[in-house]
């Protein structure tokens, strides 16, 4: 078995910990911030301020295979996360019968609260857990490396320049380990800590998506347990849209996203424009018109990218002993609710395979080899969609043949539960869209459901664009 060194406590980081241990390895976490997350769940997400993890206040979403990972891997931490308050939703419950069952709907299930509730139930797994320590305000510095001939040796596969990392560095001294999972995340600053060993730069896939979110949190009202069963989903008009996320305990936030070049995006930091603009669209409405508490300011947060990094390049692995796990290896924006799953997956896999000689660049292949068939895929077709709606609230337009037939999938699903499943097949990362949604009968269905509808016109939700910017305008 091997000794795993993490580097970042984020989700990614605690679930990698804890999956290694849970496989019969040991595992250090070294974590910047000198506080852990407790089960004071609202004094920690309105409270805690973090700096580092601008995303933690953002709403997320756990998608099937997130749930699926925890129920099968970490059962402890998923019954937990419901302990909190954490609630699931199926995505078929969106009609008043849910149609007859078939095989796989079991994964079509979210897991709705905030972030701090897994965060908190990972924290809880990791203090019990023997053959785990988690160094809170202690953060890498550097990474130690061993360049004599294992990781670059002619019989291995792809050369590395003889690099191969053999622990880290903080600054209570040096920490030698079997394996070294980098979880510190688009910032984490590995490149630089890999040029201050000599390796060959990552190879870094970007792509900018033009969006600016805008969320607040709210809270039901006292003695009601949950919100409108719908609307809540995503709504998009041509320049903008809105979404509405429950959570936990009867918490929810209200998102509203517009492009980055929008001239109104300033005025909706001022809660007030905020809620006129949200009460626009179907979703914000139904969910303000409750009379929910207000939980907090409005947050936002912008020039996000999509960002692929990649430790292998045409000559082999830049480096061995070292592999990286969620956003420091694939950043999603979160319009797809892709992140903690693609985390998840990316730390069963190390828990999984840690054992097989994971300093060599063999491993450091199949890391990079696995994570490309793995991952990429859902990393590609994030960057499609974003790329679909920053071109649609850029030119205000979106009517193009591929705009419209999209557009009228997601939309003819809320009316028809076999497009709706295909269409949750593939948010919950069961099915690539290329086969769900290429499927002859969900194909004909949504022709079908055009053809009764001529004039159809993607982008026509919510206000026009002079109502918005006179709401906007105060």
């Amino acid at each position: 078995m091997a000794h795993v060194l993490v580097i970042g406590g984020g989700v990614g980081g605690l679930a990698t910990a804890l999956l290694a241990a849970r496989h019969g390895h040991t595992a250090e976490l070294f974590e910047r911030d000198t506080r852990a997350p407790g089960t004071a769940l609202d004094r920690d997400f309105f409270g805690w301020r973090r700096p580092t993890v601008p995303q933690a206040a953002q709403p997320h979403a756990l998608l099937g295979v997130a749930r699926t990972v925890l129920r099968e891997e970490l059962p402890d931490v998923y019954a937990e996360m419901l302990r909190l308050g954490a609630r699931e939703r199926h995505e078929l419950d969106w009609f008043d019968v849910r149609p007859p069952a078939l095989p796989g709907d079991e994964d079509l299930v979210m897991i709705q609260a905030r972030r701090i509730v897994l965060e908190s139930a990972l924290t809880t797994a990791l203090r019990a857990e023997p053959g785990v320590v988690v160094r809170y305000g202690e953060p890498v510095t550097g990474l130690t490396a061993d360049s004599g001939a294992g990781a670059g040796a002619s019989s291995d596969v792809g050369a590395t320049g003889g690099v191969r990392v053999t622990g880290v560095t903080t600054e209570a001294g040096s920490y030698a380990g079997d394996l070294v999972v980098d979880a510190g995340g688009r910032r984490g600053g590995i490149e630089r800590r890999l040029g201050a060993l000599g390796c060959r730069p990552p190879v870094v896939e970007r792509h900018r998506t033009g969006l600016a979110y805008f969320c607040r949190w709210y809270r039901l009202p006292e003695g009601m347990a949950e919100g409108p069963r719908r609307p809540w989903a995503v709504t998009g008009g041509s320049f903008a849209g809105c979404a509405v996320f429950p959570a936990d305990s009867g918490v929810f936030a209200v998102t509203l996203f517009v492009h980055t070049a929008d001239p109104t995006r300033s005025a909706l930091l001022d809660p007030a424009v905020f809620e006129r603009a949200a009460r626009t669209f179907a979703p914000g409405e139904a969910w303000l018109a409750l009379g929910a508490e207000p939980l907090s300011g409005v947050l936002a947060t912008a020039s996000l990218d999509n960002r692929w990094s990649a430790l292998v390049d045409e000559r082999g692995p830049v480096v061995t002993g070292l592999v990286p796990v969620g956003d420091s290896i694939t950043h999603t924006n979160p319009t797809l609710a892709q992140g903690t799953s693609l985390a998840l997956w990316a730390a069963r896999r190390v828990a999984r395979t840690a054992h097989r000689e994971p300093g060599s660049a063999r491993y450091a292949l199949d890391h990079h080899t696995w994570a490309e068939r793995v991952l990429k895929p859902w990393f590609d077709f994030q960057v499609v969609a974003d790329a679909a709606i920053g071109e649609r609230f850029a030119t205000r337009a979106g009517r193009s043949g591929t705009a419209r037939e999209m557009a009228a999938l997601f939309d003819c699903a809320l009316e028809d539960p076999e497009v709706m499943r295909a269409r949750a097949r593939v948010r919950h990362l069961a099915e690539p869209p290329e086969r769900a949604y290429a499927d002859p009968a969900v194909r004909a269905r949504v022709a079908r459901w055009l053809a009764a509808r001529p004039d159809y016109a993607p982008g026509e939700a919510g206000p026009g664009r002079e109502e918005w910017e006179k709401l906007t305008a105060g």
